[in-house]
């Protein structure tokens, strides 16, 4: 091998090779023009975008104001039937669809939109709703299986501004953050609770034979397990519930504060700034 020879040499251009190198655009050049390009071709997309948006607007804000518009009807309901039934004492007539359950019927056609759709399956409580004094998930419950039958929600558990006991108790001991599954837990324990007082038992019942439920701390956390609280309430939901139940206040680490002792601690503070 040759001692001059450079590793980092190439083969030796044409000429033709040379000039078309020389006319070509450096890099930076290359690098700075696609920069550009992308820029303005977003910017450009966006303008566009936005000025369809606009046209689209107009164009439906001056057909629904013409006389002469022409609306599709809407869809015919398939498998329609007609229900009767009672939500929050009122009387409704429903026409709907023979596959719709009750949660859709409340919250789309009655808009009673208190009761959430959670899962939709029947697994988080959320939807929990009262049908003649006992709780179901309204989520699996057919609303053409209602036909005569009293529904409540929580929208119906107060009476005018008095709050159910319930639902006081739920702010007294603070039993919710996010408030989504408070409905659900709401109705739920207004359900169980009159399930204890029937006497009905649960899995952690000591005692069978009594016609009536004394509820533990046990016993409402295993006849509430069906409704999940993500944000972790569950010390608060369970001490509300017990003293709905007992009528008794039960133990917490907070309260109100009264206005004299909130007018009294304000004049030794003052005091004390003398």
């Amino acid at each position: 091998m040759s001692d001059d020879f450079d590793e980092t040499s190439g083969p030796e251009l044409t000429a033709d090779e040379e000039a078309l190198l020389k006319e070509m655009p450096t890099l930076t050049d290359v690098g700075q023009a696609r920069r550009t390009f992308l820029g303005q071709t977003i910017t450009g997309g966006l303008g566009l975008f936005a000025l369809m948006l606009l046209e689209q607007e107009r164009a439906f804000a001056a057909l629904a104001t013409s006389p002469e518009a022409v609306f599709a009807p809407a869809p015919a309901l398939e498998n329609p039937v007609r229900v009767v039934l009672k939500v929050n004492g009122a009387t409704k007539t429903l026409e709907l669809d023979s596959r719709m359950v009750l949660l859709d019927a409340l919250r789309e056609r009655l808009e009673l939109t208190g009761t959430k759709k959670g899962c939709d399956q029947g697994q988080c409580g959320a939807c929990t709703v009262i049908v003649d004094g006992r709780r179901v998930l309204s989520c699996l419950t057919l609303a053409a299986t209602l036909e005569g039958r009293e529904v409540t929600t929580v929208e119906g558990l107060a009476r005018g501004e008095e709050l159910h006991p319930v639902q006081a108790a739920f702010i007294k001991y603070d039993g919710f953050q996010c408030g989504y599954c408070t409905p659900g837990q709401l109705c739920s324990a207004v359900g169980m609770l009159e399930e204890a007082r029937r006497g009905e038992v649960s899995h952690v019942t000591e005692d069978v034979t009594k016609t009536t439920t004394k509820l533990t701390a046990d016993e409402i956390r295993e006849r509430m397990s069906g409704n999940i609280c993500r944000c972790g309430a569950y010390p608060g939901i369970v001490a509300a519930i017990q003293e709905a139940h007992s009528g008794k206040e039960t133990a917490r680490t907070w309260r109100f504060v009264e206005e004299e002792e909130l007018a009294r601690v304000r004049k030794e503070i003052a005091d004390e700034t003398v």
